[in-house]
């Protein structure tokens, strides 16, 4: 009889441990989901994390991805701009393809050029009214299944307005 009462105590333990381990990793889960070095996509393919390195000043706009020879799968950089603009980068000095992925200010992806041709000068047009360019290893947006329309998520964008807020 003592053994009876003390194995449901046990499982109610059990339970309200396992539920508060759960609430614990959704909260992780979420706070993990905005950070600064940390962009997420997502769209009919389903979510997506990069590590990113921020440029948003002119001078680390300028620098980019230059001289580097390799980037992680899973890297990129992300290009914020303080107003929405035209924006249109090269490779110039750039040693790796690069996929670019063209943002408006609500984190929506609205062009993509695949594959730019490292060290190639030829301008690469985004479009207007953007705020944000992410660059992402050649390819990988067509592997993943990004496409024009998906949404990204990152704390640089005005959270009043993102299609996908913190």
């Amino acid at each position: 009889m003592m053994i009876s009462t003390r194995i449901p105590a046990m499982r109610l333990s059990v339970r309200v441990v396992v539920g508060v381990v759960f609430w614990v990793f959704l909260g992780a889960v979420a706070w993990a989901e905005c950070r600064e070095d940390t962009v997420w996509i997502r769209g009919d393919f389903g979510k997506a994390r990069f590590a990113v390195e921020i440029a948003d000043d002119p001078q680390e706009r300028a620098i980019g991805l230059m001289h580097r020879s390799e980037m992680a799968s899973s890297a990129g950089m992300l290009f914020v701009y303080p107003r929405p603009q035209s924006v249109a980068f090269w490779m110039r000095n750039t040693l790796i393809e690069l996929d670019m992925l063209f943002v408006d200010p609500q984190g929506v992806v609205r062009h993509i050029h695949h594959r730019a041709q490292p060290l190639d000068e030829t301008s690469i047009p985004g479009g207007d009214g953007l705020t944000h360019v992410l660059e992402i290893n050649g390819g990988m947006s067509r592997m993943l299944g990004i496409t024009v329309g998906d949404q990204l998520q990152h704390p640089s964008f005005d959270q009043t307005v993102a299609s996908w807020p913190c």
